[in-house]
């Protein structure tokens, strides 16, 4: 669970983090959506450690950014609350958990230590 981010549910915030890699998902309907990991997130106001890792879609503003393995960059994305786990409705089995994530990243940026 991503305590780190706990308390900001809702809030838009500035993050630093090293982009690790690209990676791919099955997206809706089937189709393959490119992602990017990022690991070591932290919250750029207060520089505490929110995260280990994260995955987030690809987008063209991380593309403009011109990010390459293993740079630190800086992003902005929205804190929000999501349920994980498994769910079997026919035999009343539900075993989610809430969780936590950063959604609709924007204004990446090499950042410059």
């Amino acid at each position: 669970m991503r305590h780190g981010l706990k308390n900001n549910v809702g809030e838009r915030k500035k993050f630093r983090a090293v982009f690790v890699r690209m990676g791919k998902k099955t997206g809706f309907k089937g189709y393959s959506e490119e992602t990017i990991l990022l690991t070591n997130v932290t919250d750029t106001e207060t520089g505490r450690l929110v995260t280990d890792h994260v995955w987030l879609n690809l987008t063209e503003s991380f593309l403009s950014a011109g990010a390459k393995e293993g740079m630190t960059i800086e992003f902005e994305a929205r804190i929000k609350e999501y349920a994980k786990g498994y769910v079997n409705k026919r035999y009343k089995i539900d075993l989610q958990k809430k969780d936590f994530k950063l959604s609709h990243p924007k204004k990446f940026r090499v950042a410059t230590s």
